[in-house]
């Protein structure tokens, strides 16, 4: 069976319900969820409804808004991330509420920061 990699991007809403959507096949796929594991199943269902696309056949690729990066991933400190970032603990709180949106280039650092701490973990070694 063929794997077949689909984008999913994924955003919160007022709620802190996850919204997602796919485009297959020049369609727009959408359905929301609690969790991205119910979402994942959501979509791949409508995938198959629509598209007829084997459940078990798709991989999805997660591309996350600001506000559901840091629902997903509760563990990271907003303000440990906003000093590795050189930006101000407080806009990124703004951004992770929604209330106001990243420049592209302030969502590329935000980015670049979490890819760097994720090297530095990858690195570490604990000892017994």
């Amino acid at each position: 069976m063929k794997i077949v990699k689909i984008p999913l991007t994924i955003e919160r809403g007022d709620s802190k319900m996850l919204w997602g959507r796919v485009e297959y096949n020049e369609n727009l796929i959408t359905d929301f969820a609690e969790t991205i594991q119910e979402l994942e199943q959501k979509i791949k269902q409508l995938l198959w409804e629509f598209e007829k696309v084997n459940p078990e056949s798709v991989e999805f690729e997660h591309l996350f808004d600001i506000s559901a990066l840091f629902q997903r991933f509760d563990f990271l400190k907003i303000s440990n991330v906003a000093d590795h970032a050189g930006m101000n603990p407080g806009l990124l709180r703004q951004y992770v509420s929604g209330s106001k949106s990243p420049s592209l280039e302030q969502a590329k650092r935000i980015e670049h920061t979490l890819h760097n701490l994720a090297l530095e973990l990858q690195k570490a070694t604990i000892i017994v």
